[in-house]
């Protein structure tokens, strides 16, 4: 006898062998398909769908149909719930890669600012002092820029030299005959050096005293600032 389940309920199919059948058969002299005992706990087990009423096939029809829903709906929350965790999960990835990459950066940061700054205080520890140079007779261009380099920051020479080369071409003696500016620097009036050195008209690393202190006063701060200020105005 074959059966369809119905959320819990066996419906006998319209082929199947009624009960009243089977008990004629047996009756009859028959043999019967199963035992009594086991005939007996098969219909004891089994409700006929024709035998409920037509009220409660519909209760039974639409609480299998709210199950199949309910199931469906709890699938599709535990599906949705997983792909938030998921979602979740990537973010927090991503998170944590970009607070990593900027703490790196930040370190990367401190560093080179670290290393810059010992990079200037050993070159301010190199700069030598207009006194450190013996005396001469006379400078060659060269012997004068070679002063220059060690009296002031690396990075700060060829700020330095641009100013110079438009001012004097490295030349410690030039005279500007129309306004009596002197020296390297072209200072006006060129006796004003002379609070870097009595010498002032013959040592050019006096001059480059003076300058270098003229360029590092709060009027520029810098041979660089200086420069700045030269390209736009074509004097400092």
């Amino acid at each position: 006898m074959s059966r369809i389940s119905v959320r819990g309920f066996a419906v006998a199919s319209a082929t199947a062998v009624t009960t009243v059948g089977a008990v004629v058969g047996v009756a009859s002299g028959s043999t019967p398909a199963v035992d009594d005992n086991n005939f007996e706990a098969a219909a004891a087990d089994t409700t006929l769908l024709a035998d409920i009423p037509a009220g409660q096939q519909a209760q039974v029809q639409t609480a299998s149909l709210t199950q199949q829903a309910d199931a469906q709906a709890s699938a599709a929350d535990a599906a949705a719930k997983k792909s938030a965790e998921e979602t979740a999960r990537i973010q927090a990835a991503k998170d944590a890669k970009s607070k990593k990459q900027a703490a790196e950066d930040k370190l990367e940061a401190e560093r080179e600012a670290k290393e810059k700054k010992e990079a200037e205080r050993a070159s301010r520890s190199s700069v030598r002092d207009a006194s450190s140079f013996s005396a001469q007779g006379s400078y060659s261009v060269a012997e004068v820029q070679a002063m220059a380099r060690q009296m002031m920051p690396a990075d700060q020479f060829q700020c330095f030299s641009n100013i110079v080369e438009r001012e004097s071409g490295w030349n410690y003696k030039a005279t500007n005959p129309s306004s009596g500016a002197y020296g390297i620097m072209q200072a006006l009036p060129g006796s004003k050096m002379a609070s870097a050195g009595a010498d002032w008209q013959t040592n050019p690393a006096t001059q480059i005293k003076w300058g270098l202190s003229y360029m590092n006063s709060d009027r520029y701060g810098s041979p660089c600032a200086a420069w700045s200020f030269w390209q736009a105005n074509h004097w400092y």
